[in-house]
């Protein structure tokens, strides 16, 4: 069985330091936690109190280092904590990283390029994100402590391009029907169709006005010429 990694173990420099982030693999998981490869000659120890949800042997999971009681090398998923807030990024700068937590009160939150502080607030999440999911965002804040707020979408005329072209698809796909209209509940379009009430109504707009659908009090039709 491993055992969690002691300072004293041998001359081997380990890829990380206290206090830095690294993805490593899980090896194993066994009755105290996981346990990750992570090139040293004793795997390192994540235990199951600093997992933000359980890990399975083979994924790679992203962790920070520190330092128990003991003297000895251990790992946490609550990343948060050892993030950095003097990213290089700016408004409306395309950014990647890694969903490390979520929260049903404020959103997503991300570590950018696994180093950096971000959240994808409630109201940008056009769908539901999981811990460990890799995303591509657009930073739309950067606030005065130096974290960055995050979306999902493009800026309002290139997202409205994207949707209308997305419900023009899902119209065609359901047989030139939808059950969808400016009085569904917010809920409703966002579960259906995986955009906020608003970005519908844009999407609905533009292609009423190109004379590809017809709204109805129940749902959006295709024209006769366009199924």
């Amino acid at each position: 069985m491993s055992a969690p990694v002691s300072l004293s173990d041998g001359a081997i420099t380990p890829p990380l330091q206290p206090g830095d982030i690294g993805r490593f693999t899980v090896r194993e998981v066994n009755r105290i936690g996981a346990f990750l490869d992570w090139g040293m000659p004793k795997d390192l120890l994540l235990p199951f109190g600093e997992q933000t949800r359980r890990v399975q042997a083979g994924e790679e999971v992203l962790i920070a280092l520190y330092t128990d009681d003991q003297g000895r090398y251990v790992s946490t998923m609550n990343v948060y904590p050892y993030l950095s807030t003097d990213s290089p990024y700016a408004k409306d700068d395309e950014v990647t990283g890694t969903v490390y937590e979520t929260s049903g009160n404020f959103g997503s939150f991300v570590a950018v390029d696994d180093r950096y502080s971000a959240l994808v607030p409630i109201k940008e999440l056009v769908h539901p994100l999981s811990i460990g999911e890799s995303i591509h965002a657009r930073v739309t804040e950067v606030r005065p402590d130096g974290k960055l707020t995050l979306s999902l979408r493009d800026k309002s005329w290139k997202q409205m391009d994207t949707d209308s072209e997305l419900l023009l698809s899902m119209l065609k796909d359901s047989g030139g029907y939808l059950p969808v209209s400016d009085s569904s509940a917010p809920e409703r379009i966002r579960e259906l169709m995986h955009m906020s009430k608003s970005q519908f109504k844009r999407a609905a707009g533009r292609l009423y006005k190109e004379r590809l659908i017809i709204i109805e009090e129940s749902g959006i039709r295709l024209t006769e010429g366009n199924k």
